[in-house]
């Protein structure tokens, strides 16, 4: 039998991604400092945190905020979040007439319940017109600027109300460049292990790029989505925490290197550090780019045998001066632990017995011509 040829590149309409890796969004994660640090790893498509489309309509202090890009950022990519067709066409054009964006993403995926209790994130593709509306309004915003859309959703509310058929047949006819499956749906947030099976399911189904994502932890992970499932691509999330370098790793196996290269040694890792907290630092300031940092000091040294004190101190650090001299205390002679190799980073969670969603939500499957409301709030990816 042979073995299907791995994608070298992923392309989205009129934009080409030299390595077929997606970062996904993630809230407070993927700042621009962050997506400098994993592009400096390896060529992909780094998403910038997700936005709501009438915070960004309404110039919402906190949104805009989170529109900030790298200098050396020059493809700018990122993922709003909405409801209302009308918002979020307006969003999407002043991404790409005011902030150069080169690719915007499309939220169907995000199961927090104060985002689906209103009809939002991975609970609004179940409304199929209402969907259809949404992506014809973003794909006619950005068309004249030559910018492809894209949307990433879930399997559906639960294995009951699945939508993700529908959404890819939507997708694909309102012009959508390519669509990301999260192989769970929402009752299972992030427990349990991803269906790749519904991945392959819908690269049957469409004839746009299929991206598949979930339980990507190691880059042999990604050679296997792609190879067993036909995705042309990947997105990552929670395998990168405190592991930039996967990306780096991604772009070798794509490129038809080793799926499992040399593991950094606790010195590499302590460099990685260095760098994550100068560029938070050099995009924030000092004070606020290591307060920020602290958050990733225990995906960093997940596994290795750093003290309880060691870790307690660094993620309490206040300046770059401090974090030199806590760094010097970890032993860069350490190997990674391969017991860290393969398993969940970053939040899992439990299923929900029941989704969220608004009363009445799923005695209409179409929804065309509905308002939902759309609140200018901070939510997570998908």
């Amino acid at each position: 039998m042979s073995v299907p040829q791995l994608p070298t590149a992923l392309e989205l309409g009129g934009l080409t991604v030299a390595t077929p890796v997606v970062l996904a969004p993630m809230a407070g994660i993927t700042n621009a400092a962050y997506r400098r640090l994993c592009a400096e790893q390896g060529a992909g498509l780094y998403v910038c945190e997700m936005i709501t489309s009438r915070g960004l309509v309404e110039r919402d202090e906190t949104t805009l905020k989170m529109l900030v890009f790298d200098e050396r950022e020059t493809v700018r990519s990122v993922q709003l979040y909405g409801t209302d067709p009308r918002y979020v066409a307006k969003a999407a054009e002043i991404l790409c007439a005011e902030y150069g964006v080169a690719h915007v993403d499309l939220n169907f995926g995000c199961p927090v319940p104060k985002v689906t209790r209103k009809g939002g994130g991975g609970a609004l593709p179940w409304k199929r017109g209402l969907l259809a509306e949404i992506l014809e309004a973003a794909v006619a915003a950005t068309a004249p600027y030559g910018v492809p859309v894209t949307i990433k959703t879930r399997k559906g509310l639960d294995e009951d109300h699945l939508t993700y058929l529908d959404a890819g047949r939507i997708a694909q006819e309102t012009g959508v460049a390519a669509i990301a499956l999260h192989g769970r749906t929402v009752a299972q947030a992030y427990s349990g292990e991803a269906d790749w099976e519904s991945i392959a399911e819908l690269v049957d189904h469409v004839s746009i790029p299929v991206l598949g994502n979930g339980d990507i932890w190691e880059a042999g992970d990604a050679v296997r989505m792609v190879t067993e499932t036909g995705a042309a691509g990947v997105v990552v999330g929670r395998g990168c925490l405190g592991r930039p370098w996967l990306f780096r790793d991604l772009a070798a196996a794509f490129s038809g290197g080793p799926s499992s290269p040399a593991l950094p040694s606790l010195g590499e890792v302590r460099t990685m550090m260095r760098r994550h907290a100068e560029l938070l630092c050099e995009h924030m300031g000092e004070e606020r780019g290591c307060k920020e940092f602290r958050k990733h000091v225990t995906w960093y040294l997940k596994g290795f045998r750093a003290g309880g004190s060691l870790r307690h101190s660094l993620a309490l650090v206040d300046s770059l001066a401090a974090l030199d001299r806590l760094l010097e205390e970890l032993d860069g002679d350490e190997p990674f632990p391969e017991s860290a190799l393969g398993t969940p980073r970053g939040r899992q969670g439990s299923p929900r017995s029941r989704v969220v969603i608004p009363e009445g939500w799923l005695d209409d499957a179409d929804g065309r011509g509905m308002h939902v409301r759309e609140d200018a709030l901070e939510v997570t990816g998908g």
